[in-house]
């Protein structure tokens, strides 16, 4: 039997799906973002997922360039690095691209956590000894393309992530949707647009994923927020 944790999506969009913009620097959506923060609290989730776009320009260091030669090949084995703490920063970076200074992150007020890196077989050697000089953990969920149930199954085996929390990009989001692996959406619509067109949405497809039919949901809960935004919790109808 596959172990996997309970995966929670938690987004905050705009009233048109988005979840980008210099909106989020404004007054009158800090209420709603204030009790989203709450919210996501209250799952109390020992790990947070993120794409490698959304992890490189908000809690880590950007890309990495110019890295040295590695002069040792890797086997493709994971690397489980010694953590102080129980917490932890889960990034999807298939290639290898998101910069670190530190094995841990500790932003915005909130408690410091471990890294762990989800890779691809075809990752550099390069990277890898990257990784290895900050002690930064790693897993690898596929060969060409991410397995996004092994991945899931190695964070629950090897870091005993029992419950998880997935907060974007939308590529990310949709790639665990579209398997089949996301037991709730927890989604906080702030009350503006900006009419974007060039910005992730909440959920986004992939290009290197065959089309599959639109995913239905259940509505499980409604709630009005302070500052006319609004809480939605929905459980998808595809979950395995």
């Amino acid at each position: 039997m596959v172990m996997l944790p309970y995966v929670i999506c938690h987004i905050v969009s705009s009233v048109d799906g988005k979840i980008d913009g210099d909106w989020f620097g404004m007054e009158e959506i800090r209420p709603a973002l204030a009790e989203s923060n709450r919210i996501r609290e209250n799952y109390q989730c020992s790990a947070v997922l993120y794409g490698s776009v959304t992890m490189a320009e908000t809690y880590a260091e950007g890309f990495v360039k110019n890295l040295p030669h590695a002069n040792i090949t890797f086997s493709r084995e994971d690397y489980i690095a010694h953590s102080e703490v129980d917490s932890y920063f889960v990034a999807i970076d298939p290639q290898g691209s998101i910069a670190y200074a530190d094995k841990y992150i500790e932003k915005r007020g909130r408690p410091k956590v471990h890294v762990v890196e989800v890779l691809l077989e075809s990752v550099s050697d390069d990277y890898l000894a990257y990784l290895r000089d900050l002690d930064i953990s790693y897993i690898f969920a596929g060969k060409e393309s991410l397995d996004a149930v092994l991945c899931l199954e190695k964070l629950y085996c090897l870091f005993e992530i029992k419950k998880l929390m997935i907060c974007g990009g939308g590529i990310v989001d949709y790639t665990f949707l579209q398997a089949g692996l996301i037991d709730e959406l927890s989604l906080v619509i702030v009350p503006l647009t900006d009419g974007a067109t060039d910005v992730a949405t909440v959920f986004d497809r992939s290009p290197f994923v065959p089309i599959t039919q639109a995913i239905p949901f259940k509505l499980l809960e409604v709630k009005m927020l302070p500052g006319d935004g609004v809480w939605l919790r929905y459980q998808p109808k595809n979950t395995i």
